[in-house]
């Protein structure tokens, strides 16, 4: 048996990683590259494999960084199951239509210009329909089930405490040349997070693929997340402007309502029940929606205790989800302080970019970043201290004030993912360093090594590894040279570098400019 490491290999974005056995392959997440990772994909050969081979895929959680991939798979021949807990099917089933019409638009945009230029058209990497047409492949776990995924191969989901129905996936696979258990991580979660029940602890592996997202860093934890963030809504308050959160809308704007509904509730910020809050991403709302279903047993404690009380984790008197387009733009001409939280989580797509736009020029107005920003998007320029930044062309100067709470991350930070590798009794025969930027990818195993004793390496992108022979084989077998790559169109080009960059997790439809 062999493992094929195919994405999210010193890059953060586009997870995927195949196992080879005697009775088929089986695919561990079919993620989208996103932003820089996206620049050297190729749409015209996005498969280092013939998806028609592929069996079966585990689903980790539903973020298109581990999903997006999904609906191409099928398109070009994929015909098999796609295992995933219930909570993952549900948000796929929003999340992966979404992500087509943004295709779809992308591609319309880019062909008007074409069109006026004398170029020839292109078509979007996949549809909404594409999207529709995968999910009746997916099939629904529960956490701890342990189907026979393939012949000789068994499967557990396990809690990864990232997001509702989020896994780690445990893998026995038996053939010929032996039994061997994999390990993959997931996205790993951290410990007291709202909603959400704490990572499962696993102790036993052969094999392990593990996210080092922020295997380099710590997270804020002096003060509790929710603390900063009351603090911030009362200078926003006091400030008598808007606060703007650029949010992932799938996962941390459930977490924000929560919050604020507590501190609603607790009267933690004096005024705050006055003060509007609107949720303006349709994909945030409609993931909301999931995350009211009869998924109780998906909680932790403290959400299940509300619950027990009557009272609704998220909802509110002064909450309003807005869907249209004049609904949005009418938020911009609402006057005094306002809560808007609005997709996407980085700044690069979606309406989110309108509000920044009205807003990041007022002294009076707050910014809030509560999520990992990736390199090269607007999120990180904003964090980095970008005094002006371009918005649909137009040069907006930086004068609202600039805030970040890290403790609201989906990621485990570094002392978190260093007590989830201690767990393993006896250490695994070899952990491989997976989903984090280059630098940290390295950082991370370092100290898996120098702290943990743990044999940890850092596959590049296309590299094999048989475990019967404990040896690699072919390096970068699916990433060609950049003279090598299929020929494309410049059309193409650039619908990869600037028009895919909408997908982000929990991305959202664009709206026409306000």
């Amino acid at each position: 048996m062999k493992i094929r490491f195919l994405g999210a290999a010193r890059t953060v974005t586009g997870s995927c990683h195949m196992i080879e056995t005697d009775n088929g392959n089986l695919l561990v997440d079919c993620g989208m590259h996103q932003g820089r990772d996206q620049r050297d994909w190729n749409p015209l050969a996005p498969f280092g494999f013939n998806p028609s081979e592929i069996k079966c895929v585990l689903l980790t959680h539903s973020h298109i960084d581990h999903s997006g991939l999904l609906p191409l798979l099928v398109k070009n021949g994929f015909t098999g199951k796609i295992y995933c807990t219930t909570p993952t099917a549900d948000l796929c089933s929003i999340m992966l239509p979404d992500s087509g019409h943004i295709q779809e638009m992308e591609a319309e945009q880019k062909n008007r210009k074409n069109l006026r230029a004398g170029k020839k058209t292109i078509e979007p990497i996949y549809s909404v329909a594409d999207a529709t047409a995968c999910l009746k492949n997916f099939a629904r776990l529960d956490y701890g089930d342990t189907p026979e995924v393939l012949p000789g191969v068994r499967a557990r989901f396990r809690n990864a405490g990232h997001l509702l129905g989020s896994s780690t996936v445990e893998l026995w696979v038996e053939d010929t040349r032996g039994n061997v258990k994999f390990v993959f991580s997931g996205d790993i979660g951290t410990d007291n997070r709202p909603f959400i029940n704490d990572p499962a602890v696993i102790t036993e592996a052969d094999y392990v693929v593990m996210e080092s997202t922020y295997g380099d860093r710590l997270h804020d934890n002096n003060t509790d997340a929710r603390q900063q963030f009351a603090e911030i809504v009362r200078s926003a308050i006091a400030k008598k402007g808007n606060l703007v959160i650029p949010s992932f809308a799938v996962g941390r704007t459930q977490e924000l309502l929560y919050d604020l509904n507590l501190m609603e509730i607790n009267g933690e910020v004096p005024g705050l029940d006055r003060v509007p809050i609107y949720v303006d991403s349709p994909l945030a709302t409609r993931a909301t929606e999931i995350f009211r279903k009869d998924y109780y047993k998906y909680y932790d404690s403290e959400a299940k205790a509300l619950v027990e009380k009557g009272e609704d984790p998220l909802n509110m008197p002064n909450l309003h989800f807005s869907e249209t387009t004049d609904q949005s733009r009418a938020i911009n001409r609402a006057g005094g302080t306002n809560i808007i939280i609005s997709a996407s989580g980085m700044c690069e797509a979606g309406r989110i970019r309108h509000h920044l736009k009205h807003n990041l020029w007022r002294e009076d107005a707050t910014v809030l970043f509560v999520g990992y920003q990736a390199e090269n998007t607007l999120g990180r320029l904003l964090l980095e201290g970008a005094k002006s930044v371009k918005i649909f062309g137009e040069e907006i100067f930086v004068r609202a004030r600039i805030c970040n709470i890290t403790g609201y991350s989906g990621h485990a930070d570094r002392n978190d993912l260093m007590d989830w590798a201690r767990a393993f009794d006896p250490k695994p025969k070899k952990v491989f360093v997976v989903h984090g930027e280059s630098a940290v990818c390295d950082v991370f195993a370092k100290s898996l090594k120098d702290e943990l004793g743990l044999d940890a390496i850092v596959p590049d992108e296309g590299m094999r590894f048989d475990v019967a022979a404990d040896a690699w084989e072919g390096v970068r077998a699916i990433k060609p040279a950049a003279d090598t790559l299929l020929p494309m169109e410049d059309a193409l080009r650039d619908l990869i570098r600037d028009g895919s960059r909408a997908i982000r997790e929990g991305g959202d439809k664009a709206i026409p400019a306000q």
